[in-house]
């Protein structure tokens, strides 16, 4: 099958008419994006883009052999335009099929907004996945041998929102709907984030790529994303938005395992407020396991002989600790639980054997990162920028945190630094 995409935009468009943002003024060039719509084999048309023929006739496409009309979610204002000639636009009931006569062979998959979904199988045999504006596939089975529409392996190709539903591609890949020869498009896309590199650097990071409008793709040929980085480190100082940063990077993915180390403070209603908006921030399919212990963690997934098998998350059901990545958030909190256990704030226990219980424990903890066989993101404050304490003690934990920063940076793939909310590559 080929696809030609239309547009690639959200229904609005990018840039939206009248938004002063940042994000639409420099949505120019190859940047600009009509709402989505795809146009398959020259054939069937997958919703409607304004001047569908124009757009067409820019692709190099003309919309004269088009038998079928299928929309996904409900169309208003100027991208409801459908031109002279064109069969009446229509939706297929969830769970029915349409076959047509050229072969394709079209399946409605319920979804979780209004709207629907579409399985689109090629006289060939090629599958591809086509979910509407803001949606996940509805009431998937984590089977891991089939797709939501219940057919053989992997889609060949999956086009869906990927940055305002991470969440899906999560669930599309927990299933076994998608692998890593999915070709992973993000269509629908918005102003939330700057187009250009910020936007396909994201979408990278999750096995995701966008294309121009006009582009033309075959179903079922690989196109490869850069893997995800086994053990990634995002440093950065208050409020840089390093954990959100962490966060979006695993968005994508199931089964992760927040590991979150800062415990509770009882009667601090500041810092539970703070817990309470990383809480709700994560995706509720994450499970959480608060802990400084993140040696076993690491370990876990080794192959037999080395460490357990399944992780302090995983016990009840035994899935194998290997497909579960780890978040880390974060590592100055885990250094402040090592320094109290240690004694490391008062001067005459740091020098009568605080200091060495110290490095015993970095260096475990490094030792279990250079070791282990999980995808791992964990994050720390950067300190050394900031001004110098005026303690002791403080001078103690801003040195060791950056020591420890640069000992477990060494031994990560990635490494990045977070500056007012933009990341930038430090390593990788």
């Amino acid at each position: 099958m080929d696809v030609t995409l239309l547009g690639t935009g959200a229904p609005q468009g990018l840039p939206r008419p009248d938004c002063p943002c940042a994000a639409c003024a420099t949505a120019v060039g190859a940047e600009a994006r009509a709402a989505t719509a795809l146009l398959i084999d020259g054939s069937l048309l997958i919703d409607l883009t304004p001047g569908p023929a124009f757009a067409a006739a820019r692709a190099g496409q003309s919309l004269a052999g088009v038998r079928q009309v299928l929309l996904s979610h409900p169309h208003d204002g100027p991208a409801m335009e459908v031109p002279a000639g064109l069969p009446t636009p229509g939706r297929v009931a969830d769970g029915r099929e349409l076959a047509l006569l050229d072969g394709h062979r079209v399946r409605a998959l319920a979804v979780d907004v209004p709207g629907t979904g579409y399985d689109i199988s090629g006289p060939d045999g090629e599958r591809l996945l086509y979910l509407p504006p803001g949606a996940a596939p509805a009431g998937l089975a984590r089977n891991g041998a089939h797709d939501p529409a219940g057919g053989p392996g992997p889609y060949d190709m999956v086009l869906l929102d990927v940055l305002e539903r991470p969440d899906a591609l999560a669930r599309l890949r927990a299933t076994g709907a998608v692998d890593a020869a999915t070709d992973v498009i993000a269509v629908h896309l918005d102003h939330a984030v700057p187009p250009g590199p910020e936007l396909h650097r994201r979408l990278a990071v999750v096995g995701a790529r966008a294309v121009a409008d006009g582009s033309s793709l075959v179903v079922g040929e690989y196109h490869a994303v850069p893997d995800l980085p086994r053990r990634t480190l995002v440093l950065g100082g208050a409020r840089s938005g390093k954990s959100a940063e962490a966060e979006r990077r695993l968005a994508a993915f199931p089964d992760v395992v927040y590991v979150a180390t800062g415990g509770t403070r009882d009667g601090d209603a500041e810092w539970a407020e703070r817990i309470s908006l990383h809480r709700e921030r994560r995706p509720s399919s994450w499970r959480t396991v608060e802990t400084c212990d993140l040696v076993p963690l690491l370990a876990a997934g080794q192959p037999a002989g080395d460490a357990p098998s399944a992780d302090a998350g995983d016990a009840s059901t035994g899935r194998a600790a290997e497909v579960s990545p780890l978040l880390i958030d974060c590592l100055a909190l885990w250094l402040t639980h090592v320094m109290d256990e240690v004694g490391a704030w008062d001067d005459a226990t740091w020098e009568a054997g605080g200091r060495r219980a110290l490095r015993e424990r970095t260096d475990a903890l490094v030792a279990a990162v250079r070791a282990t066989h999980r995808p791992v993101v964990a994050v720390s404050n950067e300190v050394g920028s900031g001004v110098v304490p005026a303690t002791a003690a403080g001078r103690r934990f801003r040195d060791e945190l950056g020591r420890l920063n640069a000992a477990f940076g060494a031994e990560c793939e990635q490494l990045l630094l977070v500056v007012a909310g933009q990341a930038l590559a430090l390593r990788g």
